[in-house]
């Protein structure tokens, strides 16, 4: 169950209110991103098929969360997709970033409208300018869960997302969706990844603004 205090009531004395200043490898994801560069590699029935994607994702900070003696660091995003030249949505995405200064925790939370709801998990430095997360099906803490659909026809078994920033201030990601789908043997490796520049940036959380 990890090193936890028997206290589990107690919350820290020592809070700093401003998130931005505590979000360690987050802090160069906060601000309002577009990117034009974005490729996903999806299942058809007729075997994989590529599509090209245009993204804003919004990475706005919360006020510190404690769960008892436990602090964490966070942002709330909103990620929205389209394919070229199109405004019907491709994918829209919600959920949370959330850093652990305490233990070197990055979470990452997402909740998509076709019935899925994910929790990953990995291990980064403050100063860390890479970091890859990973949920798997079935565990205790950080795993998958889908609507009967789903689970039925694209399981899947995991989920890793590897975020990379780079010098001049861009950062990109590689997703790695792994399904068992109905009828085949083999799992099928659906993938994106994108290239973000930012477009605007963060706003305050709203203890640091007051």
């Amino acid at each position: 169950m990890g090193d936890y205090s028997e206290d589990i009531y107690t919350e820290p004395s020592d809070i700093d209110v401003d998130t931005l200043a505590n979000l360690g490898p987050l802090r160069a994801l906060a601000g309002i991103w577009e990117g034009e560069r974005g490729l996903d590699v999806k299942p058809k029935a007729d075997g994989p098929r590529k599509q090209a994607f245009v993204e804003r994702i919004e990475l706005q900070p919360i006020d510190p969360q404690t769960n008892g003696p436990q602090l964490l660091y966070g942002l709330r995003y909103h990620t929205h997709i389209t394919k070229p030249a199109q405004i019907k949505t491709y994918h829209d995405q919600v959920g949370y970033w959330l850093w652990e200064p305490a233990t070197g925790v990055v979470m990452h939370t997402l909740t998509i409208p076709r019935g899925q709801v994910v929790m990953a998990s990995g291990q980064a430095h403050a100063d860390s300018t890479s970091f890859e997360l990973v949920a798997t099906h079935g565990h205790e803490h950080f795993g998958i869960r889908s609507g009967p659909f789903l689970d039925y026809a694209f399981r899947t078994v995991e989920f890793r997302i590897k975020v990379t920033v780079n010098p001049d201030g861009t950062w990109g990601y590689e997703e790695d969706t792994v399904l068992m789908i109905r009828g085949q043997t083999e799992p099928f490796h659906h993938t994106d990844r994108n290239l973000l520049r930012q477009v605007a940036p963060p706003t305050p959380n709203p203890l640091a603004r007051g």
